[in-house]
C-alpha cells in the first residue's frame, strides 16, 4: 500500500464528506477509494471514519490523524514546490495561538504584512486566553503572554516584554479620588484579569521600594478588551498592558494610577514542541515576529516614566 496516496484519499475524502464525490475529483472509483481508506486503517490498526447509511464522521482517532494528516502533507507540498522552484525558502501550513486581545491589537496588522510578503504559507490561528495544550491541540507555535512560564516540556524563545498600566478612567478619580498611596489602593474597587496568574495580588515597585497587597476584586473577567471596557465605564481600578493602555491614556479615556510605581513586566514568548525537531517554516515564522515585536518593545522602553 501507497501510505501517501491513501492519507492524500482519506484527507479528500474527509474534506468532501464523500467517498463517491472524493473518487470524482480523485479520478478513481467509488469502490477503489474505499478500499484505500480501508487499508490505512488496517496499517493504523484503528478505525479513522464511521460508517452508516446515511452518514459518515470521524472517530476521535480519525480526529486527531486528520488533522496531522493534513499537516504533513502540506508540508510536503510546500517543500515539493520549494525545490521545483529551485529556492530554500520555507512555506506550508502553520496553526498557530495566541491570546485575543494581543492577537487583535498586535498580532493582526504582523500576520497581514506576513500573508502578503510570503504568499507559500497557509495560517490557521485560533485566538485564546487560555493556555491551550500546544501538543495535544495541534499547534505548531504558541505565543503566551505570562510573567514566567512553567511547562519545561516546551521550547520558548523570548520575543520582547509588555508594561502592565495602572490606569483608571478620569470620571471614577473624580468621584473616588486618586490613591496617593499604595495602601490607599485597598479603598479602591479593584477590576482584575481573571486569567492573570494572581489575580487581585499586585506587586509594585516604587519610591518606597517592593510592595505586595491583595485587593477586593470587584469585577473579573478573562479578557482585557472587556477588562478595558469595564474601566473606561469608570467602575474601577485595574492594569492593562500598554498596547491597550496607551492610546487610551494618550486619549485622556483613561488616566494612569499611582504613575511612580510599576508592575513587573510581563514576557511574550513564542512556544512550540520538544518532542520533535523544530521545522525550517517555524523558526522562520518565530523569527519574523521576532523581527516584527522589535518596535513594540522599544515604545515601551523609550517611554517616559513620571518621577
Amino acid at each position: 500500500m501507497d501510505v501517501l496516496a491513501a492519507m492524500r484519499t482519506f484527507r479528500r475524502v474527509v474534506e468532501r464528506a464523500s467517498f463517491s464525490l472524493a473518487a470524482n475529483d480523485l479520478g478513481q472509483s467509488t469502490a477503489a477509494v474505499s478500499k484505500q481508506v480501508r487499508q490505512l486503517e488496517e496499517h493504523l490498526g484503528s478505525l479513522l471514519l464511521l460508517r452508516t447509511t446515511r452518514r459518515m464522521s470521524l472517530s476521535d482517532a480519525g480526529q486527531a490523524y486528520f488533522s496531522e494528516c493534513c499537516h504533513l502533507l502540506d508540508e510536503l507540498t510546500a517543500l515539493e514546490c520549494a525545490t521545483r522552484a529551485g529556492t530554500r525558502e520555507p512555506g506550508g501550513r502553520l496553526r498557530v495561538n495566541a491570546p485575543l486581545s494581543f492577537g487583535l491589537k498586535v498580532l493582526s496588522p504582523i500576520l497581514a504584512d506576513f500573508m502578503r510578503r510570503y504568499p507559500q504559507f497557509h495560517i490557521d490561528l485560533t485566538l485564546d486566553d487560555r493556555l491551550l495544550d500546544v501538543v495535544s491541540e495541534g499547534f505548531d507555535v504558541s505565543l503566551r503572554i505570562r510573567r514566567q512560564l512553567s511547562d519545561s516540556s516546551l521550547i520558548a524563545r523570548r520575543l520582547g516584554e509588555i508594561e502592565q498600566v495602572i490606569c483608571a478612567a478620569p470620571v471614577y478619580l473624580q468621584a473616588k479620588g486618586s490613591p496617593q498611596t499604595v495602601d490607599e489602593l485597598r479603598e479602591h474597587s479593584c477590576l482584575a484579569y481573571r486569567l492573570a496568574e494572581h489575580p487581585g495580588h499586585w506587586q509594585l515597585e516604587g519610591p518606597q521600594g517592593s510592595s505586595r497587597l491583595e485587593l477586593p476584586v470587584r469585577f473579573a473577567v478573562d479578557n482585557s478588551l472587556m477588562l478595558s471596557d469595564m474601566l473606561q465605564a469608570g467602575l474601577g481600578i485595574g492594569a492593562l498592558p500598554s498596547f491597550i493602555a496607551q492610546p487610551l491614556l494618550d486619549s485622556g479615556q483613561l488616566q494612569r494610577v499611582l504613575p511612580c510605581y510599576s508592575m513587573p513586566r510581563r514576557t511574550i514568548y513564542a512556544v512550540y514542541a520538544s518532542n520533535r525537531h523544530v521545522s525550517q517554516k517555524i523558526r522562520f515564522f518565530v523569527d519574523f515576529l521576532a523581527q516584527a515585536l522589535g518596535p513594540l518593545q522599544e515604545a515601551d522602553q523609550a517611554r517616559p516614566q513620571a518621577d
